[in-house]
């Protein structure tokens, strides 16, 4: 197994520390995962595809513990669970020279992230490419102290703006090319998290970021064998 797929797994739904605890499912040929950051800001679903290991569900309890113990390890890994009776207990990761053990924890202490009862519509489509990432993460550094961007739609088009407010303000606009829009009010969404999910998935060279008026954005990257959607929830206090 490469430790490297693992990580990556790892930081699409751990985004810098905002989802710490989930349940990780193994059905013999794909881990996925449903997680939810502490405030319920975001919700999200990831999926890797061609990762054999024993069926079972995982509860991480401290996804920061499983990080700094894989970094002991070398690139090449094998997996081997502990059970006690049918109870699996912990993880054991070793390589060629060494081993670390993760205790896992009881399912019944992870949050369940809810089931979405229903998607609304989603009358913004924008395109988000390289160049609207790296531009989006070095906005988001340049406002560090800013904790919304705001989807704004007329006439002329769509921007995204970091910092955006009635008085002036500091801020960063970001003209964004769409697939389709219609205009509908402005809606902010928490820019710090959208920047993790950003860097998260980096190497994706393209998606499509979806903005409803009811107060909710979509985005999904889809690259080597990762499938990663994130829900983002409107900030109404802005």
């Amino acid at each position: 197994m490469n430790k490297h797929s693992l990580n990556r797994f790892i930081d699409k739904y751990y985004l810098g520390g905002n989802c710490s605890s989930v349940v990780i499912k193994s059905d013999g040929d794909n881990l996925s995962t449903r997680f939810i950051t502490g405030d319920k800001n975001l919700l999200g679903e990831l999926k890797m595809s061609d990762w054999k290991f024993d069926k079972a569900e995982l509860g991480v309890y401290n996804t920061e513990q499983l990080v700094k113990l894989l970094s002991v390890m070398s690139d090449n890994i094998s997996m081997n669970l502990t059970k006690a009776g049918d109870k699996v207990v912990s993880l054991k990761v070793s390589d060629s020279s060494s081993d670390v053990n993760y205790m896992l924890s009881d399912l019944s202490v992870i949050n369940t992230p809810p089931n979405l009862k229903s998607v609304p519509e989603f009358e913004v489509k924008i395109k988000v490419d390289k160049s609207f990432m790296n531009k989006f993460v070095a906005g988001k550094g340049a406002l560090a102290d800013t904790d919304n961007f705001t989807v704004l739609t007329n006439n002329d088009g769509v921007k995204i703006v970091i910092g955006y407010a009635e008085i002036n303000t500091n801020r960063v606009t970001l003209p964004v090319e769409t697939e389709s829009y219609d205009v509908i009010d402005n809606v902010s969404f928490n820019a710090n998290l959208f920047r993790d999910v950003l860097v998260a998935n980096k190497e994706c060279e393209s998606a499509t970021l979806e903005v409803s008026s009811q107060g909710l954005a979509r985005i999904n990257f889809k690259v080597d064998e990762y499938d990663a959607t994130y829900y983002l929830v409107a900030d109404t206090d802005v």
